[in-house]
């Protein structure tokens, strides 16, 4: 995290409780803009290019970087960064206050005017800016096993109370999503926080490349909030073959789920939920 931001900052309000208004301090989420720039090129010919500005909730932006750039296609490996650093205003003059610069590997030339995703991205977006219509449509780089995990429903009831329980900012501010994934007997691997559902997503896809354990063929992926399609392409880039959301799914998450096999699970509690999609990866009852 940047050492000049907080996850949550306090505010002075008035609360209404029984009729009448009274003075209270309250914790809220913090959003705040984080440009994205990558330097790649030959040693001594580097070209910086600014790649785009995000709205999060401070705290794993080294791991939001780097699922970032792997869901959009920048990188293959976490060995295709060299290194991430912060730039200071004496080399980013003209831009946000927090800017983060990722060095590629001298042999890697992205692939730029074949980017999904350009500009400005807002905390409650994670497909705007698609350069074309056509780039919502893509082969996943690891294709989905196509029968397992096999995913037992009483693993599956214990899933929500833990993410639940590791939520922390979201327990004093209300106002953050989470992602996280646990294996098949529905134990907690990791979680991440972030007040934009498709960075908390990016912040756990880019915390296991790190870790070197993608593709996560033996995993499930667990989002609050609904389950739009951004969220399906960037857990099918990682390899995860089943996601499960609080809310609803979108038209377009149950068709990408549909068309690539994945097991698509919505409105999902501990003794209820809708399967859209890879019913096949239940167990029976």
């Amino acid at each position: 995290m940047a050492d000049w931001l907080s996850p949550h900052q306090g505010f002075s309000i008035l609360k209404m409780q029984q009729g009448k208004l009274h003075p209270e301090n309250d914790l809220v989420a913090v959003e705040e803009p984080l440009e994205i720039r990558i330097a790649f090129g030959p040693a001594q010919r580097r070209i910086r290019h600014k790649l785009s500005v995000t709205m999060r909730t401070p705290g794993h932006d080294f791991d939001l970087v780097t699922g970032f750039l792997f869901c959009e296609g920048i990188i293959h490996k976490h060995s295709d960064i060299l290194k991430m650093r912060y730039l200071g205003p004496e080399e980013a003059e003209d831009a946000l206050p927090h800017i983060l610069l990722a060095d590629l590997r001298t042999g890697l030339l992205p692939q730029l005017e074949e980017q999904r995703r350009f500009g400005f991205s807002a905390s409650a977006c994670g497909a705007c800016g698609k350069s074309s219509l056509e780039a919502l449509y893509f082969d996943p780089p690891s294709p989905l096993p196509p029968e397992s995990p096999c995913i037992y429903p009483d693993a599956l009831a214990r899933i929500p109370v833990a993410l639940q329980n590791r939520q922390p900012l979201f327990a004093c501010t209300g106002g953050t999503h989470a992602a996280a994934l646990f294996n098949p007997a529905g134990e907690l691997l990791g979680t991440r926080e972030d007040i934009g559902r498709h960075n908390a997503l990016d912040k756990l896809i880019g915390a296991a490349l790190s870790a070197q354990q993608l593709p996560l063929h033996e995993s499930i992926c667990m989002v609050s909030g609904r389950a739009g399609y951004e969220l399906v392409q960037k857990a099918l880039m990682a390899g995860i073959p089943c996601m499960a959301s609080v809310g609803a799914p979108s038209s377009l998450a149950v068709e990408l789920a549909r068309t690539h096999g994945m097991t698509l699970i919505g409105f999902f509690r501990e003794t209820a939920w809708n399967v859209y999609s890879g019913e096949h990866r239940l167990a029976p009852l």
